[in-house]
């Protein structure tokens, strides 16, 4: 069932929930008045309240044997008659004894029963409350009250006849007013359906546009802060990243392409060169073969760090769910020490201090050292000869300084973008991927990375930061 119809039947089901308890409420609400109703008439109606007044209404003497044989000095008044009686809303009445049963004048007689008797020779104002039957078989409504006649009661009744057509006719009425409100109920569910999903619509059909054309370009419109505005945030936010994370891809690879580029020509160059010399039988001066056999293994070692930094950044990023917990001051001792011998290397070596105070963060330990390497074979590399490389770690964060000519302001912000190289740096053994590779390191283990300019002298102070506890 399409989710606009079921919501249209949800909401015509909790109407008909609501709507009919709303109608047996009603209806048992009135039916409890109007019964109430009945028993205030019938309590009200005429009968013994006082002997006079019993044989004002009824011509009958309190002194008679029996209310059904009442004296000749005083007829019985036509049914109806009585004006007092006639004003109790037709309330009949019976006598009922042991030895005999009559109706008195102008009512209709009830089938009495051997319990109504409990009530004969009471005082006035005992009444018992029951249902019961006309001799006709019609339901009524009784009250056995004392009669005059000490043997036996009287039993004042209405019949429920009128009630049950009331209540007939309001549970008909109700079901009607039931059926037309569920029906309505419907109707407008599911035209609130319709309009509260069309924003839904709209948004399937840009899923499925961008699903069958990968066009990532698509976004939707924002109005409001409700659900399906959220919504559709998020739909934007998500086809933004997409569109980011493929942009950064296509240029991952254009980079790659260029930079690959240039170490396999000058690769395929040197390896030309020895091919041809030995099919053409001339040999290379030994000189210069030992100078293209030297280049070809230092392109070959470049065309693999590159590789390796290009596998690197291509899986994807897993920031904050690395949570083993890493030694930082032990990765950035090993860090140094595989940097060490690049400095000393330097036709006028560069020396490296340390500073480690203890530091346990949450990472991978293996990209940390690596980003670690990556800042001091930076700092190894643009250090004057004979300076050295000062490394600091207190409170979590790191910082490397080195001598120096510095970064130019205006180039800070690119220093960690992939590929990127300074102008000055350019003539320089690397691929521009070291920083990239760092920066990644530092998001994964929920720090940050930054250069400044130091305040005290030429160079640059790299400062990595990463949270965790100075307890080992």
């Amino acid at each position: 069932m399409p989710l606009r119809s079921r919501l249209a039947v949800m909401s015509a089901v909790a109407v008909t929930i609501a709507i009919g308890a709303v109608s047996l409420i009603s209806y048992i609400a009135v039916r409890d008045r109007l019964h109430e109703q009945m028993d205030k008439s019938i309590a009200a109606a005429g009968g013994p309240a006082g002997d006079q007044h019993f044989h004002d209404l009824y011509g009958v003497k309190v002194t008679a044997t029996s209310p059904c044989d009442p004296p000749n000095d005083h007829p019985r008044p036509p049914p109806g008659g009585g004006n007092e009686y006639h004003a109790a809303a037709a309330v009949s009445i019976t006598y009922y004894s042991s030895a005999e049963t009559c109706a008195l004048p102008g009512s209709t007689e009830v089938v009495g029963t051997p319990g109504d008797l409990q009530v004969a020779g009471q005082q006035q104002g005992t009444g018992l409350w029951r249902d019961g039957v006309t001799t006709a078989g019609d339901k009524v409504r009784i009250e056995a009250v004392p009669a005059p006649n000490p043997s036996g009661v009287l039993l004042k009744s209405q019949p429920y006849q009128p009630i049950d057509d009331s209540l007939s006719s309001l549970a008909w009425l109700l079901f009607v007013v039931s059926l037309l409100g569920i029906g309505g109920a419907a109707t407008a569910g599911l035209l609130v359906a319709r309009a509260a999903l069309r924003p839904v619509d709209v948004l399937t059909s840009a899923v499925e546009h961008v699903a069958r054309t990968e066009d990532l370009s698509v976004r939707m419109p924002v109005s409001g802060d409700d659900e399906i505005a959220r919504l559709s945030e998020s739909f934007n936010a998500m086809t933004a990243a997409l569109q980011s994370s493929r942009d950064e891809q296509k240029r991952l690879v254009d980079d790659a392409g260029h930079e690959l580029r240039t170490p396999l020509t000058s690769l395929r160059t040197s390896i030309d060169l020895l091919i041809r010399s030995e099919e053409s039988g001339r040999a290379l001066p030994e000189g210069k073969r030992t100078e293209l056999l030297t280049g070809a293994r230092t392109q070959m070692r470049e065309l693999t760090v590159l590789i390796a930094d290009l596998l690197e950044l291509s899986r994807p990023e897993q920031a904050s769910q690395v949570t083993a917990p890493v030694a930082f001051h032990e990765v950035t001792a090993r860090a140094i020490e595989r940097v060490r011998p690049r400095g000393a290397a330097r036709e006028i070596p560069v020396a490296i201090t340390e500073d480690l105070r203890p530091w346990t963060t949450h990472g991978d330990g293996a990209a940390l050292e690596r980003a670690v390497v990556n800042l001091l074979d930076n700092a190894v590399k643009f250090a004057p000869p004979g300076s050295d490389v000062q490394v600091r770690l207190l409170n979590g964060s790191l910082t490397v300084r080195d001598r120096g000519p510095g970064i130019p302001p205006e180039e800070l912000p690119h220093v960690f973008e992939r590929f990127w190289r300074s102008p000055t740096a350019r003539a320089l053994p690397g691929s521009g991927l070291g920083l990239a590779i760092a920066a990644r390191a530092a998001r994964e283990s929920g720090g940050t990375i930054a250069f400044e300019r130091p305040h005290d002298g030429p160079g640059t102070i790299a400062r990595l930061s990463l949270p965790g506890t100075a307890e080992t």
